[in-house]
């Protein structure tokens, strides 16, 4: 009598046990596909996105990646200008960043007195980027600027050209330190000895570009580690396209330590806010 009983509880404990299952895979599979969550860690962004706010991000736009590879799955459009886009950051891809796209591949862009122009077009500020910090003027280089030894700096930069898949470009000594991290990145040894670039052990004068790239910057423009400070972004680094502001506080206070003023702190305006 007590065997016939247990069985059906075993049976819906079983059933229990699958559907939980069924439900993980398929949460992972959204996960890596589809759709993820983000934590804004910074105020690059702002004011258009908060440090604090968290976002959902559409990877299924620009095409997701197969995890542990550089295959992309086919996308339904391609990375714009204007785009708030997630990327690993290409200095250290454990980490993932934010920023906007200002330059896709093959576009021109140069900055004049804190005014970004892309193809010798003027392009609009976002509505709620900002400047905080003390302008500086042309030919006043910074050497933390991409790319090294230029008289480039956040305020005065360029011009300078996105590199697209198929672009032969040419290497001397002078354009060496745009390129080299690019060349190296594709998969290649390059070096510079004396006037003369090297590529696997090769001299070279010229190199055909393998992939796109694009030039991204935070909205909080003199607050931003961006691609004016370590050059150009591939397009294997890029995760997705942010969509809405689903939750948001102040990242700063601790919820086991200020439990209060941690709930007091909850941003609920923001809560649904479509990311543009």
């Amino acid at each position: 009598m007590n065997t016939q009983q247990g069985k059906p509880v075993k049976q819906h404990s079983r059933e229990w046990f699958d559907a939980l299952v069924i439900a993980a895979i398929f949460a992972t599979i959204l996960r890596i596909f589809v759709v993820e969550s983000y934590r804004i860690p910074t105020g690059s962004m702002e004011s258009t996105l908060l440090a604090g706010d968290f976002l959902f991000v559409n990877k299924y736009v620009y095409g997701p990646k197969v995890p542990f590879t550089d295959i992309r799955l086919p996308g339904v459009d391609k990375v714009k200008r204007d785009d708030i886009i997630v990327f690993k950051y290409p200095k250290d891809r454990s980490l993932n960043y934010i920023k906007r796209c200002v330059a896709i591949s093959g576009d021109t862009l140069e900055i004049h007195n804190q005014r970004l122009f892309v193809n010798k077009k003027l392009a609009l500020l976002p509505p709620h980027a900002q400047f905080i910090g003390t302008p500086m003027p042309a030919g006043e280089g910074d050497y933390m600027i991409f790319p090294q030894s230029s008289r480039f700096n956040k305020d005065n930069y360029g011009p300078i050209r996105i590199p697209r898949k198929g672009d032969v470009v040419q290497l001397t000594a002078v354009t060496y330190p745009l390129y080299s991290s690019l060349i190296t990145d594709e998969g290649h040894d390059v070096s510079l000895q004396g006037r003369q670039v090297f590529i696997d052990g090769a001299p070279a004068t010229e190199y055909t570009v393998k992939s796109n790239y694009y030039f991204a910057m935070g909205d909080n423009r003199d607050n931003s580690l961006d691609s004016r400070f370590w050059g150009f972004l591939p397009e294997k680094d890029i995760v997705g396209e942010a969509m809405v502001v689903y939750w948001s506080w102040d990242p700063d206070l601790s919820l086991i330590t200020e439990p209060v003023g941690k709930l007091s702190s909850i941003r609920w305006h923001r809560s649904g806010l479509v990311v543009h």
